[in-house]
C-alpha cells in the first residue's frame, strides 16, 4: 500500500471518528443539560469543530499553492501565533477526540447490548450519557494539561546494569543514554537547554546518543551540535546514526550524515557509522558497537557479523543503534553483548490511556516501546528521547534522560 493511500485512509478514518465524537457528545450533553438553549448549544459544538479543523484545511491550501509553484515540498508556516491558534488547538482537539472515543465506543456497545436484552432501558441510556459527559469534561482538561507537561518536563530515569565480577574501575560508572533530540522549530533552544541541564546534573562518565540529532532540513544542525557540545562527560559523547540524520538534505543521505558528523565533531562529540569504539577506564575497557540500521540505510548480515565479531576483548560490551529491531537484537544476544541501547520510539510519543494497557501507534512497529527488557541475560534499554515526529506534541510520553549505573552482580 502506497504512502499516499495510507494518508487518504487515515484522513477518512479520522473524519469518521470526529463525526462519531461530535454526534455522541452533542447528543449526550443535550440530554443531560436539557434546559440549555438547544440552538446555542448546537452552534457552539458545530463552530468549535469547524475551528479546530481549520489547520488541516489551511495545510491543504498551502500544499496546493506549493504544487502550483512547482514544488513538491510543503513547509508549514513557522509562526508562534499560527502554532498557538491553529497547530496546537488542532492536535489537542484530535487527542481529545481519539482519547474520549476509546471510552465512548465500549459504553455504546454495552448500552446497545443491554437495550437488546432488556428492550427499552432508560436508566442505562441516561447513565451512558452522564458517563460520556464526565469523560468528555475530564479529557477536555487532562489532555492539554498533559501535553503542556510533556512539553516542559524532562524526567530522569535511573536503572542499574549488574555484571558479575565487575572491575573496581567500572563500579558505579555512570552511563547516560539519550535519543531523538530532533532539534527543530518545536524542539527549540529552551527545550534543548532543559534537556542538557538534566544530563549535566547527573555528572556522567559517558554519554551515548541513539541517533536523530535533528528532525529535517539543515537549518538546525548547528543548533543541535551547539547544545550537545555543552554536555559535560568525562569519557566523551558518542552517537549512532538515526533515521532523521539521513534527511537533512533529502534524498542525499550521505551529505546529511557528513554535515551532522562534522558539526558534532567541531563541538567535541562524535557520530559513529557502523564501527566499533573502545573506551578505556583504568585497566578496564568498554566496547561499543555502533550499528546504522535505519529506513535509509540497512546494515547487511555480513557487515553486521564482521562488526560484532571484532568486539570481543572488552569488559563490558554495548551495542548502540537507533531502532530496536528484532534482527539486530537477536544478533546482539548471539554475540554475548551486555547492553543493547536504542531510541527511535519516542516512548510511544502519543500514548492513550485505556484500562490495563497503554495504546500507542508505536506498537504497530515494535513491542519494545520504552524502558528496560531482559533478553537472554542481555539488558536492553529503549530511551524515550526528547523530540517529536509528525505531531508537534507528546501525550503521556515525558521526555527522558536514562542514567545507567554499573554495579557488581553479587
Amino acid at each position: 500500500m502506497s504512502f499516499t493511500i495510507r494518508i487518504i485512509l487515515a484522513i477518512i478514518a479520522l473524519f469518521l471518528v470526529e463525526l462519531y465524537f461530535y454526534k455522541r457528545t452533542k447528543s449526550s450533553f443535550g440530554k443531560i443539560f436539557e434546559r440549555i438553549n438547544a440552538g446555542r448549544f448546537n452552534g457552539i459544538f458545530k463552530y468549535s469543530v469547524i475551528y479546530f479543523n481549520l489547520y488541516p484545511l489551511l495545510s491543504l491550501l498551502f500544499w496546493i499553492a506549493a504544487l502550483l509553484k512547482g514544488s513538491q515540498l510543503f513547509v508549514p508556516p513557522k509562526n508562534i501565533y499560527f502554532d498557538l491558534f491553529m497547530v496546537y488547538p488542532f492536535w489537542i482537539f484530535i487527542l481529545i477526540v481519539l482519547q474520549s472515543s476509546l471510552f465512548f465506543i465500549p459504553l455504546d456497545i454495552f448500552a446497545l447490548a443491554v437495550r437488546y436484552v432488556f428492550k427499552n432501558n432508560n436508566l442505562i441510556s441516561k447513565s451512558r450519557d452522564l458517563l460520556i459527559v464526565i469523560i468528555s469534561v475530564f479529557f477536555l482538561i487532562y489532555v492539554p494539561v498533559r501535553v503542556i507537561y510533556d512539553q516542559k518536563v524532562v524526567s530522569l530515569r535511573i536503572t542499574e546494569f549488574a555484571k558479575e565480577k565487575l572491575s573496581d574501575d567500572l563500579k558505579d560508572f555512570k552511563l547516560i543514554l539519550i535519543a531523538d533530540i530532533q532539534a527543530d522549530w518545536y524542539t527549540d533552544e529552551s527545550r534543548l537547554q532543559n534537556y542538557i541541564d538534566k544530563i549535566n546534573q547527573t555528572e556522567p562518565d559517558l554519554v551515548l546518543i541513539a541517533g536523530d540529532i535533528i528532525t529535517s532540513t539543515p537549518l538546525y544542525i548547528n543548533t543541535a551540535a551547539e547544545f550537545i557540545g555543552k554536555i559535560n562527560s568525562k569519557y566523551g559523547i558518542y552517537s549512532c546514526v538515526g533515521d532523521h540524520d539521513n534527511w537533512a538534505y533529502r534524498p542525499d543521505a550521505v551529505k546529511s550524515r557528513e554535515e551532522i558528523s562534522k558539526a558534532l565533531r567541531d563541538k567535541g562529540a562524535f557520530m559513529v557509522d557502523d564501527s566499533n569504539k573502545v573506551i578505556s577506564v583504568g585497566s578496564s575497557k568498554i566496547g561499543i558497537t555502533f550499528v546504522t540500521d535505519t529506513y535509509s540505510k540497512r546494515i547487511s548480515e555480513s557487515s553486521l557479523g564482521n562488526l560484532m565479531s571484532t568486539q570481543k576483548e572488552s569488559t563490558v560490551k554495548i551495542l548502540l543503534t537507533h531502532q530496536p529491531g528484532e534482527r539486530i537484537i537477536g544478533k546482539a544476544i548471539a554475540n554475548d553483548y551486555d547492553l543493547f541501547l536504542a531510541g527511535h520510539t519516542h516512548g510511544g510519543q502519543i500514548t492513550f490511556i485505556f484500562p490495563f494497557i497503554e495504546l500507542t501507534p508505536t506498537l504497530l512497529e515494535t513491542k519494545y516501546v520504552k524502558g528496560d527488557f531482559i533478553l537472554n541475560g542481555m539488558l536492553m534499554i529503549v530511551n524515550r528521547g526528547l523530540g517529536m515526529s509528525i505531531s508537534p506534541v507528546r501525550y503521556n510520553s515525558t521526555p527522558e534522560v536514562t542514567l545507567i549505573v554499573f554495579k557488581d552482580k553479587e
